[in-house]
């Protein structure tokens, strides 16, 4: 069995068992409980009542955070001519078309998010089982098949948080650093949740939020209470 550490043991002795807390409240219990020696991501997990294996069930968004990740995203983008040019000047790390997708498929993956104008679909398409399974591969229900790829790098480079239901009904994402003031992490937490409750599925029946819980990179969870979570600044 794995040793705790003092430092988690405190941490685990400051959270309140089986209580849903307020979110700034959570928010403030999870900031003083990230006390490792980096600056930790606070990062949000929404359980839907949901079962994703049906495609009316299926939950895949975008949101910008308004107070941004506090995260450098870098960002890739498939373009040709005047498109890539745009790409550069809107801040994208790594441009290309045939030049990229080889430098991909040699294993070589230096950007987070991927951005492409539909006419290269078709290469971008050929590295499906290398973006894929890494929730690189673009897609325009979330905006990142497009021509607008100077706004499209703009968002992602601005605080865009992608999401989409795990086979397990739930949805996770970073929303800040536990340096962020409380009242910037609580701010984040309710613009994601509330996008995914605007995303709410046709198939979806019964409670859909059914539980937030909250936690930094180093530290326990912290259960949320969902109106709390839920509700319109």
């Amino acid at each position: 069995m794995a040793k705790i550490s003092k430092r988690m043991k405190a941490a685990n002795a400051a959270v309140p068992e089986q209580a849903a807390l307020p979110l700034e409240e959570a928010v403030s219990l999870v900031k003083a409980n990230a006390t490792a020696k980096f600056d930790e991501t606070v990062e949000v997990a929404i359980n839907l009542g949901v079962d994703p294996r049906h495609a009316d069930q299926m939950v895949r968004g975008v949101v910008t955070l308004p107070n941004g990740t506090g995260k450098d995203v870098r960002v890739g983008v498939f373009a040709r001519g005047a498109k890539a040019d745009e790409a550069r000047e809107a801040g994208a790390d790594v441009v290309g078309a045939e030049d990229l997708m080889e430098t991909v498929q040699s294993g070589k993956i230096e950007f987070d998010r991927c951005i492409a104008t539909p006419d290269m679909m078709p290469i971008v398409g050929r590295l499906g089982k290398i973006l894929g399974p890494r929730g690189l591969m673009p897609n325009p229900k979330v905006g990142t098949v497009t021509m607008d790829v100077g706004q499209a790098v703009k968002n992602a480079k601005g605080g865009e948080v992608q999401f989409r239901v795990e086979k397990a009904g739930i949805v996770h994402a970073g929303v800040g650093k536990a340096s962020f003031d409380a009242d910037k992490l609580a701010e984040n937490v309710r613009a994601i949740v509330g996008a995914v409750n605007r995303n709410k599925p046709t198939g979806a029946k019964g409670t859909y939020l059914e539980k937030v819980s909250l936690s930094s990179t180093m530290g326990p969870g912290v259960q949320v209470d969902v109106a709390s979570a839920a509700a319109a600044d």
